[in-house]
C-alpha cells in the first residue's frame, strides 16, 4: 500500500457519499488488526471534525465475508442495541485505497488484552464488562437471521450447527501432517456428547472475546471483529468462545476474558432476553479450544509452507499443547 495515496484515496470516497466537500488529515494505522490495516484518521465537514477508522482488507488477503457483509451485519446488529462502532460507509471496489474497506466512528478505549485486563482491574469493572459482554451477545441473538439483507457465511457442512462443527473439525484433524492423540480424544468426546440442536438458530458472532472488545473506564463499548459472523447457528457457540482459558491471558481464575467469572456474564445474558443451555456451553467450550488448536497448527504450517512468510505464524504452533492441556481439563471425567 505504499504507492497509494490514502489520504487522497478517502476523500474522494467521502466526497462521493456525502455530496459535500471533505478534507482528510491526521492519518495513523492502528495496531489493531492482523490481516487487515486499520486507518485511523480526521474528516472534517463544513468545520465539523469526525474521528473515523477505515477499515481495508488488502488485495490478495483472505475474506471470510464480504466486506458488504460485515458493515450490514453491524448495521442490524447495532439498531438492535449491540455496542458497535456505526458504519458510515462501504466500498467493494476500494481501488484508490487498496482493497475493499468501510469507515466507522472511532471508538476510544483499550484493545490490547493486557491492556483491557489492567484497565478493568484499575477500575473494579470487570463483572460490570461481562454483563455488558452477555447483553450485547443476547441482543444479537434475539435478531432475526433474514433481517441481514447481504448474505452472511455459513457452516461448511450441512447439519445442525454441532454436527455440521464436527465434521469440519474431523477434516481439519484428519488434515494435519502429524497425528495429535489428544486432539483425537477431543474428538471422540465431541461425538459422545453431542447435544441437541438449539431450540432457535441465530446471528452467531463467532469472534467475541478479550481483543476484539473496546474497554472504557466505563464499561464495555464496542464489539469488533465481525468477518467472521454466521449466518445461522448455535448461539452457545457465541457464548462459549469467550470463556477459553487462551483468552484470559493468565487470569486463570476468572473464566470470561480473564476479566470476570461465569455468574455476571450469564446474568447480562439472560436479562436482555437470552436462554443459557449448560450442556451446550461446555461442549462448544470444547469444541473451540480443539478448534482453535487446529487452527494455530494451520497457521505454523502456512508458514513451514512458504505460504506465509511470518514469525507470528511460525510462533502460534507453540500454543498447540497448551491448548491440548485445556482440552484434556475439560474432558477430564
Amino acid at each position: 500500500m505504499t504507492d497509494i495515496d490514502l489520504a487522497a484515496g478517502l476523500t474522494t470516497y467521502l466526497r462521493e457519499a456525502w455530496g459535500d466537500d471533505v478534507e482528510v488529515s491526521n492519518l495513523s494505522q492502528s495496531t489493531a488488526g492482523a490481516r487487515r490495516t486499520n486507518v485511523v484518521f480526521d474528516a472534517t465537514v463544513n468545520g465539523t471534525t469526525r474521528r473515523l477508522v477505515a477499515t481495508i482488507v488488502p488485495h490478495g488477503e483472505t475474506i471470510i465475508n464480504p466486506i458488504e457483509a460485515e458493515a450490514a451485519v453491524r448495521d442490524v446488529a447495532e439498531k438492535a442495541g449491540v455496542a458497535v462502532p456505526h458504519v458510515h460507509l462501504v466500498r467493494s471496489d476500494g481501488e484508490l485505497v487498496g482493497g475493499p474497506f468501510m469507515i466507522s466512528d472511532f471508538v476510544e478505549g483499550e484493545t490490547v488484552p493486557r491492556r483491557v485486563l489492567r484497565l478493568v482491574e484499575q477500575h473494579g469493572i470487570g463483572e460490570l464488562v461481562a454483563r455488558q459482554l452477555g447483553e450485547s451477545l443476547a441482543r444479537l441473538h434475539a435478531i432475526d437471521p433474514a433481517s441481514v439483507s447481504v448474505p452472511l457465511r455459513r457452516h461448511e457442512y450441512d447439519g445442525p450447527p454441532a454436527v455440521a462443527a464436527l465434521k469440519s473439525l474431523r477434516a481439519a484433524v484428519d488434515a494435519l501432517p502429524q497425528r495429535r492423540p489428544a486432539l483425537e480424544l477431543g474428538l471422540k468426546w465431541l461425538e459422545r456428547h453431542l447435544p441437541d440442536p438449539p431450540e432457535r438458530e441465530t446471528i452467531v458472532h463467532s469472534d467475541t472475546r478479550n481483543g476484539n472488545i473496546i474497554v472504557g473506564e466505563d464499561g464495555l463499548r464496542a464489539v469488533l471483529d465481525w468477518e467472521g459472523t454466521l449466518a445461522s447457528g448455535d448461539p452457545m457457540q457465541d457464548l462459549a468462545w469467550p470463556a477459553l482459558r487462551m483468552w484470559r491471558f493468565r487470569n486463570d481464575d476468572k473464566e470470561i476474558g480473564g476479566f470476570a467469572g461465569r455468574e455476571p456474564y450469564i446474568e447480562g445474558y439472560e436479562s436482555a432476553g437470552g436462554t443459557f443451555h449448560e450442556e451446550r456451553f461446555h461442549w462448544w467450550k470444547v469444541e473451540g479450544t480443539a478448534r482453535w488448536a487446529v487452527g494455530l497448527a494451520g497457521q505454523t504450517m502456512a508458514f513451514l509452507e512458504g505460504r506465509v512468510p511470518s514469525i507470528v505464524m511460525a510462533a502460534s504452533g507453540r500454543r498447540v499443547p497448551e491448548l491440548e492441556w485445556d482440552l484434556l481439563m475439560l474432558i477430564r471425567p
